[in-house]
């Protein structure tokens, strides 16, 4: 079913993927392409403690929660591509002002306002999508463009190490501001307004409150919101952090891009994976084993640690399972919270996306920012949230 009479089309049905899928990616590519040069940025802006740089990351994750809080509701008011291009431009100016920035504090508060503006293409795209399409129609949307997407998080660490080594690394804040403006007039001059006039809805606070109350009130929903923020926590750590161990413990710097794209590609079938269980084995016991699999992991790690020296070969493959084990939780929490809440759910997702993705990042930061040289502190962060959050989901079968 699509609603093509309400809101005609221009675009083919292949172009329309290619625009989503570019939309989807603004985040993934917004922090991946930076992960090979925060050491560089660390040691020229921030030279008495370059582990500040890890800030690049968590500053902009946090300006993305708060996006999300706003760009739903701001598109059910106002239209899906007015505010993906007003988001967009914040992404763009954010960028430019982050490739000028001459210290580590306004590139800090420049990723902030990046990543506001980033939420927009992020969160009100999968809105247009549900303008169009319904069912399973809209389902066969999003499936081709997450194949697409999920190219993103492999490609974009080679992307900017390459334009790192080409151009330094503020040339990667101007291809940010290519990829807005490619992005941007993409959707200007090709996709049509989704979102007819007499289908606008208005922009009131008590809605967002009403939908937030709604969340928080319901035990089981804060029990899964509190495992979702607490499994996100460790991702934006190893995000921060994870290239600095490949440079300054394993000295394979050089290399990391490479390692990062093979993990990334051999981590994508965990998502056709749980495609292929859920159905049969239920969203929580898939989570429950993910949750596990990262604690023994992780608790591995520590002993090593304790005994010997890890190796690079065991490094690897820690950071596989931690990377596999997402593909099985992320998608099966936010079904679980989302679950009772389907008479607001469009609200719901976007107060539960903005509270998980702030809180996780409030989280990761220390995590990140007790970097010591080795894999310990991240390993001890893994360890600390995946066992919180198992618990949470223990608490929350037993209200079920």
């Amino acid at each position: 079913m699509t609603l093509a009479a309400e809101a005609p089309r221009r675009m083919r049905f292949g172009e329309f993927i290619a625009l989503l899928a570019l939309l989807f990616a603004t985040v993934a590519f917004s922090i991946d392409a930076m992960l090979p040069v925060l050491g560089v940025i660390g040691g020229e802006l921030a030279p008495l403690d370059p582990g500040r740089a890890q800030l690049v990351i968590t500053v902009f994750v946090l300006g993305l929660g708060l996006g999300t809080f706003l760009s739903g509701p701001l598109s059910d008011r106002f239209g899906r591509k007015p505010v993906i291009l007003t988001g967009i431009a914040i992404y763009m100016l954010a960028a430019t002002v982050a490739a000028i920035s001459e210290s580590l504090e306004v590139l800090l508060a420049a990723r902030f306002v990046q990543g506001l503006g980033s939420a927009a293409p992020r969160v009100v795209s999968q809105a247009l999508v549900r303008d169009l399409y319904a069912g399973r129609q809209m389902a066969r949307v999003m499936s081709f463009a997450m194949a697409v997407f999920v190219l993103v998080p492999a490609v974009a660490p080679l992307i900017g190490a390459y334009i790192a080594a080409g151009f330094g690394w503020r040339a990667i804040f101007w291809s940010f501001l290519v990829f807005g403006l490619v992005s941007g007039t993409w959707l200007a001059l090709r996709q049509p307004e989704t979102l007819a006039a007499e289908r606008r809805r208005p922009l009131r606070g008590a809605d967002l409150w009403a939908a937030l109350r709604e969340v928080l009130g319901n035990g089981r929903v804060r029990l899964f919101l509190a495992a979702l923020s607490l499994s996100f926590a460790p991702m934006f750590a190893w995000l921060a952090s994870v290239a600095l161990i490949f440079d300054e413990t394993f000295g394979r710097g050089p290399e990391f891009p490479y390692w990062f794209a093979l993990i990334a590609v051999l981590s994508a079938p965990a998502s056709l994976l749980n495609a292929q269980l859920v159905v049969r084995l239920g969203m929580q016991r898939l989570v429950g084993w993910a949750l596990s699999a990262q604690i023994a992991s992780a608790f591995a790690i520590l002993v090593l640690l304790q005994v010997g020296v890890v190796s690079f070969a065991v490094f690897v493959i820690f950071m596989w399972l931690q990377f596999f084990s997402i593909g099985l939780i992320f998608g099966n929490l936010n079904a679980l919270a989302l679950e009772p809440l389907g008479h607001v759910a469009g609200m719901a997702a976007s107060v539960m996306g903005g509270v998980s993705t702030m809180a996780a990042a409030v989280i990761a930061t220390p995590i990140a920012r007790a970097f010591d040289g080795t894999a310990g502190p991240l390993a001890a962060g893994a360890f600390l949230c995946s066992g919180l959050a198992l618990g949470c989901m223990a608490l929350a079968a037993r209200r079920g």
